[in-house]
């Protein structure tokens, strides 16, 4: 079918498509052969092209010759000498003699040989430079999850009651930051969901705010609360002795106290379509948690940034501790 298209086109068209499409292939043949694994049979795919292309070049030359060498004059009456005797001839009645036909004008050849080279070059370079443009696949890549609103959030009354309190909205914008990845030594991830909640402590009677942020990855998840107690981190500490926390490591974070510990997350099944309340609550994978005080005096409450993952593994302490020193100071109330 392609064949037959191409028998259609007129000479001045077919034969520089031809040249330019033999050229670019051969070319770009030899170069692949040259610097990757193609070898000697792709080099001689190449020259095959190349010799096609020579043989149409020749063909458009020899084309041209056979142009110029027919543009002479057409009969004998042209080259008389000046002084040879020509009898008169009586005029013809002018029936005898038509008038002239109109001889079309042909095309240019030129100018459709350079607007299918000009065509035809552009497809050529197209081909040439598509391994190296962008794919589609980089253009796809879906956005980072951005942290809602929260305008039409109505916060609990334990909020405008607590002094310097923030929202989980708040606290979602401070940890989901553009270099978030980065700091937990996955800079190639991106954020698949970044939410906020402002709720309050349990067992509290919704006296004592307790917002929360949480930004998940592909390797890990971040939770980022506070909570606005009077319990001290020195208390803290002294209740993990009665826990299950593992690894716990005394710290300081921007001049205050801090503790780092470890324990695992909770586990709950909910099973939505057999209409059962679901399994019981099981143990998830282990955490890393850096709490740190409100405040350097340490007169009660904390932050917690908490990391984890599906797999059980979570970076070292010195990640935890960067994440602290970077998001704790934007927070508008810290």
């Amino acid at each position: 079918m392609l064949g037959f298209l191409l028998r259609l086109l007129p000479f001045w068209v077919r034969e520089p498509l031809f040249i330019v499409v033999g050229a670019v292939f051969g070319v770009r043949i030899l170069y692949l052969a040259a610097v990757g694994d193609g070898g000697w049979a792709a080099a001689g795919i190449g020259m095959v092209f190349l010799i096609f292309t020579a043989v149409r070049v020749h063909t458009v030359f020899r084309a041209l010759r056979t142009r110029r060498s027919s543009g002479g004059p057409a009969d004998a009456d042209a080259v008389a000498p000046p002084d040879a005797a020509v009898p008169p001839r009586a005029p013809a009645p002018a029936a005898l003699h038509p008038a002239p036909a109109v001889r079309e004008k042909e095309p240019n050849a030129w100018g459709q040989a350079l607007a299918a080279v000009a065509v035809f070059a552009a497809l050529g370079a197209a081909v040439w430079l598509a391994p190296h443009l962008p794919s589609a696949e980089a253009d796809s890549t879906p956005p980072a999850a951005s942290c809602p609103s929260g305008e039409d959030e109505e916060v609990p009354s334990a909020y405008p009651k607590t002094p310097a309190a923030v929202t989980g909205g708040e606290l979602c914008e401070a940890l989901n930051r553009p270099d978030l990845a980065q700091l937990l030594r996955t800079p190639g991830e991106t954020a698949t969901s970044a939410s906020g909640t402002s709720n309050t402590a349990p067992l509290t009677d919704g006296k004592v705010a307790q917002p929360e942020a949480e930004v998940r990855f592909d390797t890990y998840t971040v939770n980022f609360s506070a909570t606005y107690n009077k319990l001290s981190i020195a208390q803290y500490v002294d209740l993990m002795q009665f826990g299950e926390e593992t690894d716990v490591q005394r710290v300081t974070v921007l001049g205050r106290p801090a503790v780092l510990a470890s324990d695992h997350t909770m586990r709950i099944e909910i099973d939505l379509g057999s209409g059962a309340s679901g399994g019981p609550v099981g143990q998830g994978p282990l955490a890393r948690t850096l709490s740190v005080a409100l405040d350097s005096g340490d007169r009660g409450g904390y932050y917690d940034i908490t990391v984890w993952s599906t797999s059980g593994a979570f970076p070292d302490d010195g990640v935890l501790l960067d994440l602290a020193e970077k998001v704790l100071p934007t927070l508008p109330r810290s």
